[in-house]
């Protein structure tokens, strides 16, 4: 019987877990609540449940920050939580394969395999898989064939948008414009319009539901502080300014595409007009983002069905089929001890 192996996409805002032999794929918030500055409080969902509302005492965090680890002792804690509830405290020893971002370096790509080396949930081996091609495998896409693919990932800090190939990522880049930066350029613009402070997460509810409210010709309504009064009040929005506000986000991940298309070899560059781009990540979803892309590149967008879990159905693909294992590797064969 072969040793049981997890697929671990690290997310900023959720962690996504594949489990050898399970249907589904687990997924958590990636935060952590830590009480006076040392004691572990909360993790995932019930750490996201308190944030924006807990006291000064204890401190809410997401330990990964634009795609890379930014505390690595939190990441390693939370590893091992979400491990051991998978587990129900029993772990066993098991092979890991983690998503990493093409467009960082060396170092923080290395930081992903240390972390799990050193998270106590007993890596037999430790295998990495860039999150381009993950997601491509996750949304059913052959990547190892000479086809070009264009793959689009819209994270929650971060859009990263690559070029595939036989296997391999031809050209990637990415920016620092995601489901964040969406939610602060909301909360920007009715603090503007309207003189009132509203918290990230009811920006985030008024992004999610956009459409919906579009197709209902319904207003937002919003709870938060009034900056003139001081007061909490209840505000209807318009559709029409969140849509304004937006736009100027989207603008910044059309022109990215545009930039690498630009880059694009031309075979790889027929493929790609032919079979169109694929959308995915989290905040792929907000509404009015797909039409864009679509109407200002002339593509077809293909957006993926599960476009949260694409990256953990890929690793899960690697783990299963042994047709995709060369895209994995490990760090001890790129020269480590």
């Amino acid at each position: 019987m072969s040793a049981p192996a997890y697929g671990i996409d690290l997310g900023t805002s959720n962690i996504k877990i594949y489990e050898s032999g399970k249907d589904h794929i687990f997924l958590a918030k990636n935060m952590i609540a830590i009480k006076n500055k040392n004691t572990l409080f909360a993790y995932g969902d019930e750490a996201y449940e308190m944030y924006e509302k807990a006291p000064m005492n204890i401190h809410i965090s997401y330990p990964l920050t634009n795609g890379v680890i930014a505390d690595i002792n939190h990441m390693q804690t939370l590893v091992k939580c979400f491990i051991g509830d998978l587990t129900h405290d029993n772990i066993h020893p098991a092979d890991y394969y983690i998503s990493v971002p093409h467009d960082v370096t060396e170092v923080e790509q290395r930081a992903f395999n240390d972390l799990i080396k050193n998270a106590g949930v007993k890596a037999k081996k430790v295998m990495v898989v860039e999150k381009a091609i993950a997601d491509g495998l996750g949304m059913d896409i052959d990547v190892k064939n000479s086809q070009g693919v264009l793959v689009v990932d819209v994270g929650f800090n971060t859009t990263e948008i690559s070029v595939l190939s036989l296997g391999g990522i031809v050209s990637s880049r990415m920016i620092k414009v995601g489901g964040l930066k969406f939610d602060d350029a909301i909360r920007a613009a009715i603090r503007k319009e309207y003189n009132l402070m509203i918290g990230g997460k009811s920006a985030e509810k008024i992004k999610m539901s956009l459409r919906n409210l579009e197709d209902q010709g319904a207003s937002a309504v919003v709870y938060g502080l009034d900056l003139v009064s001081g007061l909490p009040v209840e505000r209807e929005i318009p559709t029409e300014l969140i849509d304004i506000t937006l736009k100027e986000c989207f603008d910044s991940i059309v022109d990215l595409i545009k930039v690498i298309l630009e880059r694009t070899p031309p075979e790889l560059a027929a493929d790609i007009y032919r079979k169109g781009m694929y959308l995915t990540g989290g905040a792929c979803q907000v509404a009015g983002l797909d039409e864009l892309i679509a109407d200002s590149t002339g593509l077809n967008v293909n957006t993926a069905a599960n476009p949260i879990g694409s990256v953990a159905l890929g690793l899960a693909r690697v783990i299963n089929d042994d047709n995709f294992k060369s895209v994995a590797y490990s760090f001890a064969n790129k020269g480590e001890a």
